[in-house]
């Protein structure tokens, strides 16, 4: 007999203190009440921009008058598992968190590995081929001067 009594909870139930995020649960199930197809099976490309990729990584975005400097935390990513690319005025910074070769049984899993996609549109045009990307201690900064018709210019009153 253990100290422990292990309860199986009824299906589509999340354990207690954690919660089931379904965003479109309460959509479905209004839409079967109404008789009518379930939401997302109406707005097939809702999803589409979403595949293949396995998680988003939080960002902070800072502007100052010359440029963007873009934070994204990147724990256990490599250098060479990044891309940073710009097209127009978005910047897209995707690659890939593989997973750790394990000698032991892994019991518990919480930290979210596969591929990765930032996207962000910037606010001007931005100077795409002064762009600089620096990765240091989990966390990439990327740097994306303005362009320089895009920059304020002081004018001296006299």
């Amino acid at each position: 007999m253990t100290d422990v009594e292990v309860k199986e909870a009824a299906p589509g139930v999340p354990p207690a203190g954690h919660s089931l995020w379904e965003p479109f649960a309460e959509f479905d199930s209004w839409a079967r009440r109404l008789g009518q197809r379930p939401f997302i099976t109406r707005f097939p490309s809702l999803l589409s921009a979403f595949e293949g990729i396995d998680f988003t990584p939080l960002a902070d975005i800072e502007e100052t008058d010359d440029a963007w400097k873009v934070e994204v935390e990147l724990p256990g990513v490599k250098k060479k598992d990044i891309d940073v690319e710009a097209h127009g005025r978005t910047l897209v910074i995707s690659g890939d968190r593989k997973d750790k070769e394990r000698d032991g049984v892994l019991r518990q899993r919480r930290r979210v590995t596969g591929t990765f996609r930032y996207e962000v549109t910037l606010g001007a045009e931005i100077d795409a081929g002064a762009i600089a990307a620096n990765l240091v201690d989990g966390e990439l900064t990327v740097t994306v001067p303005k362009a320089e018709a895009e920059q304020p210019h002081r004018v001296k009153i006299n």
